[in-house]
């Protein structure tokens, strides 16, 4: 899912106004429903007015070592929500060939924002995954180490954390639990 949160409703009539009610929605520069409410680390909307993270811009299209540096930078400061978007970006903006690569490590960054929310089962379920999305991909594709990133390894990580987060029954601390995407120490 996209940084998009807010999604028309069955009664939204396209005016800018919910149920034709005189409800105003949020909207961005071309009209689009967008939630405007400010987001904390973990992309969790906050009451307006309130300081939150400022959030990624959508659509931005990046190099694949662009992506990996810019999430991985925001993986380190515990914002898996983030990442997930610019990985979201890729998949969206990238070759056709790569689509399910990037696709899979945005559902690991999913898989790691519920775990550190709280959502155990849902964390679990995606770090798994993503997990098999990637491992799936670097099969077909023969290509273990993808524009540097260690797929086996951030994998293992995947599916280590969510045994972990089973096991302990609590969320995690996205930035000490985050996985380093290139290397031999993917997973810390």
């Amino acid at each position: 899912m996209g940084s998009t949160e807010s999604k028309g409703s069955a009664g939204d009539t396209g005016s800018g106004f919910a149920d034709g009610a005189g409800d105003a929605r949020d909207r961005d520069s071309e009209g689009r429903a967008r939630n405007a409410r400010p987001r904390d680390g973990l992309g969790r909307p906050l009451p307006y007015g309130a300081d939150g993270v400022p959030r990624q811009p959508e659509g931005v299209v990046r190099t694949p070592e662009e992506t990996v540096s810019e999430a991985q930078r925001l993986l380190d400061e515990g914002k898996p929500f983030h990442a997930h978007e610019v990985f979201e970006d890729a998949w969206k903006s990238g070759p056709d060939a790569e689509r399910e690569l990037w696709r899979g490590l945005a559902q690991l960054a999913v898989g790691l924002t519920h775990s550190a929310r709280g959502n155990l089962t849902g964390g679990a379920r995606l770090l798994r995954r993503g997990a098999t999305a990637t491992e799936t991909w670097a099969a077909d594709a023969g290509q273990p180490l993808p524009h540097g990133i260690d797929l086996e390894a951030i994998a293992t990580w995947a599916r280590e954390l969510a045994q972990d987060v089973e096991r302990n029954g609590r969320a995690v601390d996205a930035g000490a639990r985050a996985p380093r995407l290139r290397g031999a120490d993917a997973g810390r």
